[in-house]
């Protein structure tokens, strides 16, 4: 069976206030020519389909587009929800439009209710688990504590359980998380949980190909275990990142061929460093007249209208920075909290205020409730 691998999509997402549903629109025509082309056999998205719990239309309405072509080449899609999506409605009429081939599987009492598929060598099983909130689902699972380890690994075990009674059936697990040994990038929204936001990768043992969504870098996790990562780049610490799906082909024995199917490449991002004047005049940046920029200016003093005058010559700078010699007071609190997690922040913004460290009853006061405010955003999206 071939399958092609993607997710990540974010519909409705902004690059620094930048619209970029033109850009989506052009992938998922890449996506529905590279089906055909490829005469894939079934499309596995592996959640954060949309941006927010709440899209806009335009993001909808390339939503439908898709799945109406899919749905007219007779080519499945399997789907699940992701931590950026709205299960709810991610799933509304889902059991109606699984008639046309369409499986999305947002529901955590879906998990082990696989999307049988079947090719010339028999049937395989599409198992969905959509993000799997430790907090809401632990219960639910039975698991010994809310941590995604534990409540992921609850979940894998019914999927084993069902295939178990399917001799002779291949396997793919579609899932949204964080696998140990991944590399992240900025643009991915925390799901620390308990302080560890990761799962290791041997949750997933017995599965034949596990197709995972979440981190937007596409890699390698094991051979049967890879990132699709996201069709485009969502933030300025991907500029060196090569977007792609994956295409799977597992014969009759479960043996596994993969190949890296590169995206198009609407407009490259790029950082640059350097004074207002050697960036203005300087040919070596020739190349990145029309690129997406992130600039960040060296001359000891701000210059004048810095922003205005650089777009003279590069009209697509989305984000510009200063830096006097080695001192950072200038830097943006994006630039100063990246990669730090929910809890460092709140612990620093604590430090900052009483310039005293937090003490240990403190800091796990914040976890407490910086967990107890996830667990409710999650309730309210999955309403």
């Amino acid at each position: 069976m071939r399958i092609l691998h993607t997710s990540d999509w974010h519909l409705g997402r902004q690059l620094h206030r930048v619209p970029l549903i033109d850009e989506q629109h052009r992938f998922l025509r890449f996506l529905v020519d590279t089906v055909r082309e490829h005469r894939v056999d079934a499309v596995a998205v592996a959640g954060d389909v949309f941006d927010r719990a709440i899209p806009p239309l335009d993001a909808i309405d390339l939503f439908n587009e898709v799945l109406e072509e899919l749905a007219d080449l007779r080519v499945p899609l399997v789907m699940i929800s992701g931590n950026h999506d709205s299960p709810r409605r991610l799933g509304v009429n889902a059991r109606l439009i699984e008639r046309a081939g369409i499986h999305l599987r947002t529901a955590v009492d879906d998990c082990a209710r696989p999307a049988v598929l079947h090719d010339d060598h028999g049937p395989v099983a599409f198992y969905g688990l959509p993000y799997l909130e430790p907090g809401l689902f632990q219960a639910h699972f039975a698991a010994d504590k809310p941590s995604h380890q534990a409540v992921l690994g609850a979940a894998m075990d019914q999927v084993r359980a069902d295939l178990a009674t399917r001799p002779g059936t291949r396997s793919v697990v579609l899932a949204h998380a964080f696998v140990t040994g991944a590399e992240p990038s900025d643009s991915e929204r925390d799901i620390t949980a308990g302080g560890v936001p990761s799962v290791s990768a041997s949750v997933f043992d017995g599965i034949d190909y596990v197709a995972l969504g979440h981190l937007h870098r596409c890699q390698k996790i094991t051979e049967r275990i890879r990132y699709s990562g996201s069709p485009l780049a969502y933030s300025f610490s991907e500029a060196d990142h090569p977007k792609a799906m994956w295409l799977i082909d597992l014969d009759a024995q479960a043996r596994l061929t993969a190949q890296r199917i590169p995206c198009p490449v609407p407009r490259t991002l790029a950082r640059l460093t350097g004074t207002l004047d050697a960036l203005r005049t300087e040919p070596e940046h020739t190349e990145h007249e029309s690129s997406w920029l992130h600039i960040t200016l060296t001359d000891p003093d701000r210059p004048h209208m810095a922003m205005e005058r650089l777009k003279e010559r590069f009209p697509h700078t989305l984000k510009l920075s200063f830096t006097a010699g080695h001192h950072t007071s200038d830097e943006s609190y994006s630039t100063r909290v990246n990669g730090r997690s929910d809890h460092d922040i709140t612990l620093g913004f604590v430090e900052h205020v009483t310039n005293v460290p937090a003490t240990a009853p403190e800091r796990d006061l914040l976890s407490e409730g910086l967990e107890s405010v996830r667990v409710q955003a999650a309730a309210r999206e999955a309403r």
